[in-house]
């Protein structure tokens, strides 16, 4: 299949990728190889750095910061997706009174950083660390999703809406019965990039005090001594990456069912008052 963009390489360009492939492995394996000897030169890998892992202690201590992170992403998530809708609905509403506040809001939402919102949250409104954590990803995570799902329905053919409102249905309930369940799925790569997203930013809860599983390591990391710094964040990061893999996959998982589930439907449409099976 050859590309309307790009040539078909040929024998010279596929020796020259093929080269640089090898230099570029080559050179990654090389630091990776330094890496690992600075780090044992360092007495990194001592057994006796990483026997802290078999305290029970520590690990209830990891268990209520991964509980902690996981409850506040699962709070935010719930509440910044439905409202995401609900904006990028208003964002691309026919109505300028609401369709222009509401750009305003979300560009606003977008450019202000999360842990100053997490910030004003808990100073202004004197609520404590969840509630000031799980407001400022509702707050900016909100804005995120509606730029996505509206960039998911401005990508559709315009025959889409313009069969929906021809059948009789209002712009409300084309958006809601034709356009959005397509603009979900085929954004659904990038909302779950943007959920992933979410569940770091509650690393930024360490700000204002709220003990998620960074703040957790912290605290362990200082209790323990320097020498435990190492082990005890490179953990951490092991737990950060295995949830975010989980939930990916999660998410592929689901994409690929509703894929078959909608390739498997058929939609009868009445046609000239011919009656549907």
């Amino acid at each position: 299949m050859t590309s309307v963009l790009y040539d078909v390489p040929g024998p010279k360009a596929r020796r020259i990728s093929l080269i640089g492939s090898i230099i570029g492995v080559i050179v990654i394996g090389g630091l990776l190889v330094l890496a690992v000897m600075t780090l044992a030169q360092q007495g990194i890998f001592d057994p006796t750095r990483w026997a802290v892992f078999q305290i029970p202690d520590v690990w209830a201590l990891i268990g209520n910061g991964i509980l902690a992170t996981l409850s506040a992403a699962a709070v935010a998530a719930v509440i910044a997706f439905p409202l995401g809708l609900l904006l990028s609905l208003m964002r691309i509403s026919d109505i300028a009174w609401i369709r222009i506040p509401t750009r305003i809001v979300l560009e606003f939402l977008r450019g202000m950083p999360v842990v100053l919102m997490m910030f004003f949250v808990l100073l202004v409104f004197a609520t404590g660390s969840f509630v000031a954590v799980v407001a400022g990803l509702v707050l900016y995570n909100s804005a995120i999703f509606a730029e996505i799902i509206r960039a998911g329905i401005q990508s559709l053919p315009k025959g889409q809406r313009e069969a929906g409102l021809a059948i009789g249905l209002t712009s409300f309930a084309s958006r809601r019965s034709i356009e959005l369940p397509q603009a979900i799925r085929r954004m659904l790569p990038s909302l779950v990039a943007q959920l992933v997203v979410l569940l770091k930013d509650t690393s930024l809860g360490y700000i204002v005090s709220y003990e998620e599983l960074l703040r957790k390591v912290q605290i362990m990391a200082d209790f323990l001594g320097p020498a435990y710094l190492f082990p005890v964040f490179f953990v951490a990061a092991v737990i950060y990456i295995a949830i975010n893999f989980s939930v990916s996959r999660l998410a592929i998982w689901i994409e690929k069912r509703g894929s078959k589930k909608a390739a498997g439907g058929v939609m009868h449409v009445p046609v000239a008052g011919i009656p549907t099976k």
